[in-house]
């Protein structure tokens, strides 16, 4: 192994990838690419050969290189190589891996000569390199051979740009010592992405094979055509060296013995060679690595301080501890869930509704929804008070309006409430656990708290639902142990028809004098939102969205909810509303509004279908509409709708089946507000407070009554697992930080050198120079085809004005490459 410069740096780095690797973590000291570009036949390959320190790459003479050969070098115990396009076979005979990259080479290109921009991906897994890209890119050409096209020079000139053009590529720019240096094509490719020579190093090759009393002396010294990082001269093992098997360890002495005894170049031997090099390779990696050991050190501290309170948690696992956490756990518990309950201003869910809003739409929505669905049947109502009357009576023919009927109807119509009381107290029963089980998932790493957890609540909230049912069940007889007439609020028997002529006469005023003020009643809003209208046909503009104000008398619409173009007024008198069956392809929930008259309710439409956007939006304009007085559609036994009641023969009768309506309207509005009232306060404190007080004061004991609290905090294997990574993350990031400092305090940077003028490199292929070393004129040849340039979008410039603007000559343009570069795979 030749490449010995790296032995100081390997150990910290493996140390540093492996540590960070064991715990999951990448390792972002990202080394460079390294690149080398040049002529065919300048020895190209044998610089990235000594670099790596094995024969494993193709030999010939022409264009040997022609497909890109993506090298990956990463550090491991043994040493072996494997392609991308040979998953899973692991090659350990070198020479075996070089005849693989020619023949997947020629499997692509054929043998006769032709080019191909995708890439061979080799690995080279050894312990003796450090983890690192190098890049064999295909030797500039100019004249086709074989199979080639004819514009093979910009072929290749634009795969080469395709890898130096990135700023993390180093630009080993390669140019044999018997050729003019002025027009090296390497040289000019390297200032074109890289003018300043910040990351380009030229290596001049074939020192030995120049023509005798000629020599690169004022060339390696930097005099003659100065570039900023110099000229490393190497001497690589020839054709005869390579067919002889001449190992690289003996290569390299060869080329330590010319340099030392040449005489141009003795006195600057220690800065010269594949040796050399290599050291200022590593040196630029030891720059890149200080570079970004400031931010990568950041970066890990500021992981290991978020860990830092994971790994306090999980550093002990004795008894005291296990006390402790489920002590917090079960306060956090009682945390989360009155929260959930109360409502609070941190992490607020804005995509779906809490436990404690869910409720509050129970009692102010689904609650009152349920009441009045059981009196919307006005005709079974009336025919009920008319058979209540008449089995009074019994033979007789009643003169006056019978107490007893009422009071009959009334107990009815009181009883009835305990199926919606009952639902409502179940409803909330659900919501306290889901809540729950909500704030339980939390102890998951726990399976046997979890469990126990869940028990002892979910028996305190059945429990709690129990005696609040009671409860109601309670008031609910209270009720009908005493019908108290006598209630300020309840009109009597004497006010009763007076009231209902008052109600005809009010129906009849508003009909036809809606021109005026409206009543207060009417201006109340109940509910606001946005509603599509969904059954306007298409030719009339088709299903729109507006917004809709439900008031206690209409149902308005506007353009939008800026309210100030109003679309339609529809008073609410004689509507009810009916569910319509969600079509197929649908996502909106649908329901209608008609007229009992069978009249328009909206132009020439008899019937209005609304739609929203959820079942929770559904579920709260019916319980408003239900407020506003529109009941939901009834369909009898007969399968008829609801009709008008039937018709008395007996007038007298008809007046007190209407006496007796009214009475019980009056009463049962006062029960209902009642009922409304106390069923939220009934269940807030059987159950809701009931269960929150529970939780925060009395589950930690019956959790420590069980017994066996050490069991309780047995953890899953999961969680197991997660407190084993904590602790080896946290040590693996302290590790890493160790191994930061290790660096930092081994390794120094060296500066960049000052720039130099290096504006003798020719950026055109057409100028003719003399030969910087021979002092020979080279051949003229024609001008070479303009270079391909990338689609222009901009404003088109004339090459005049563009001279004149800039104030310069005009020059060649730089090249630039016609397509994506193919992909690099990242070191993993």
């Amino acid at each position: 192994m030749g490449n010995r410069g790296m032995e100081d740096l390997i150990p910290l780095i493996n140390r540093l990838h492996d540590g960070l690797s064991n715990v999951g973590q990448s390792c972002s000291l990202h080394l460079p690419q390294i690149a080398v570009v040049g002529g065919q036949s300048a020895g190209k390959s044998s610089v990235l050969e000594n670099f790596v320190g094995r024969d494993l790459l193709p030999r010939g003479s022409g264009i040997v290189t022609r497909r890109p050969l993506i090298l990956q070098l990463l550090s491991a115990d043994t040493e072996y190589g494997e392609f991308f396009h040979c998953k899973g076979k692991k090659f350990t005979d070198f020479d075996e891996i070089r005849k693989e990259i020619e023949s997947e080479t020629c499997r692509l290109t054929g043998p006769n000569k032709a080019i191909s921009p995708v890439p061979i991906n080799l690995r080279i897994h050894s312990p003796n390199v450090l983890n690192l890209t190098l890049v064999d890119l295909p030797g500039i050409t100019k004249v086709p051979v074989g199979d080639q096209p004819a514009d093979i020079e910009y072929q290749i000139r634009d795969m080469i740009m395709q890898y130096i053009c990135k700023e993390n590529c180093l630009i080993l720019a390669v140019t044999p010592a018997n050729t003019d240096l002025a027009n090296s094509d390497a040289l000019k490719l390297a200032k074109d992405v890289d003018p300043q020579g910040q990351r380009t190093i030229s290596v001049i090759t074939k020192l030995d094979l120049m023509d005798e009393g000629t020599d690169a002396r004022e060339i390696l010294e930097n005099r003659l055509l100065p570039l900023r990082r110099g000229y490393i001269g190497v001497v690589n093992r020839n054709q005869k060296d390579i067919d002889g098997k001449k190992d690289i360890q003996a290569a390299l002495q060869a080329e330590k013995k010319f340099f030392l005894s040449h005489p141009a170049y003795k006195h600057m031997a220690e800065r010269m060679g594949t040796l050399y090099l290599q050291r200022i390779l590593n040196q630029q990696l030891t720059n890149h690595i200080q570079d970004t050991l400031p931010a990568f050190r950041s970066h890990l501290h500021s992981q290991l301080l978020a860990l830092d309170k994971e790994y306090r948690q999980y550093s002990s696992d004795d008894t005291a501890s296990r006390t402790k956490t489920l002590l917090q756990l079960v306060q956090r518990l009682a945390v989360d869930f009155e929260k959930l309950i109360e409502g609070s201003g941190d992490k607020v869910d804005t995509v779906n509704l809490s436990g404690g809003a869910r409720i509050n739409r129970i009692f102010h929505e689904r609650f009152p929804f349920e009441l009045v669905k059981i009196e919307s049947d006005e005709r079974k109502l009336r025919q009920e008070i008319n058979y209540a009357i008449r089995n009074i009576h019994g033979v007789r023919t009643g003169m006056f309006t019978p107490d007893l009927a009422f009071e009959a109807m009334v107990k009815r119509a009181i009883t009835r409430l305990k199926g919606p009381c009952i639902k409502c107290i179940e409803m909330v029963g659900q919501e306290l656990l889901t809540t729950v089980y909500q704030c339980i998932n939390k102890l998951s790493s726990f399976p046997q708290l979890r469990d126990e957890t869940e028990r002892i609540v979910t028996n305190e909230i059945r429990e709690q639902e129990t005696k609040c049912r009671e409860q109601v069940l309670l008031l609910i007889d209270i009720q009908l142990s005493y019908i108290n007439t006598n209630h300020e609020d309840f009109i009597g028997f004497n006010n009763s028809q007076q009231v209902h002529s008052q109600s005809n006469n009010t129906t009849v005023a508003g009909m036809t004098g809606s021109q005026g003020v409206a009543p207060r009643s009417s201006r109340i809003v109940i509910q606001k939102g946005w509603l599509t209208i969904s059954n306007i046909g298409i030719m009339k503009g088709g299903a729109r969205e507006y917004w809709f104000i439900l008031s206690a008398e209409s149902l308005s619409w506007f353009k939008d909810d800026e309210e100030k173009e109003k679309k339609y007024m529809l008073p609410l008198d004689n509507l009810k509303l009916r569910d319509v069956e969600k079509g197929f392809m649908s996502s909106k929930f649908v329901f209608a509004i008609f007229n009992t008259e069978l009249r328009n309710v909206y132009k020439d439409y008899k019937c209005l279908e609304l739609a929203c956007n959820s079942h929770e939006e559904l579920d709260s304009w019916k319980a408003s509409l239900l407020r506003a007085g529109v009941y939901p559609e009834k369909v009898g036994v007969d399968g008829q709708e609801n009709g008008p009641p039937d018709t008395f023969t007996d007038p007298q009768l008809e007046r007190q089946v209407e006496t007796i309506r009214n009475l019980l309207d009056s009463y049962m509005s006062i029960i209902h507000k009642t009922i409304r009232d106390l069923m939220p306060k009934t269940i807030m404190h059987f159950m809701v407070n009931s269960v929150k007080e529970f939780i925060s004061s009395e589950l930690l004991a019956q959790l420590y009554a069980l017994g066996e609290c050490s069991a309780l905090m047995d953890e899953s294997p999961e969680q197991q697992q997660h407190r084993v990574e904590v602790l080896r993350k946290h040590a693996a990031l302290k590790e890493a930080l160790a191994v930061i400092g290790e660096i930092s305090t081994s390794t120094c940077s060296t500066p960049l050198p000052p720039p130099v003028n290096s504006s003798w490199i020719q950026l055109t292929s057409s100028n003719s120079a003399i030969d910087s070393v021979t002092g020979v004129k080279p051949v003229i040849r024609g001008h070479a085809p303009p270079v391909p340039q990338m689609p222009h979008t901009g404003p088109r410039v004339s090459p005049d004005s563009f001279q004149k603007l800039t104030g310069q000559h005009s020059r060649a343009t730089t090249s630039v490459p016609r397509r994506q570069p193919p992909a690099i795979p990242s070191v993993k």
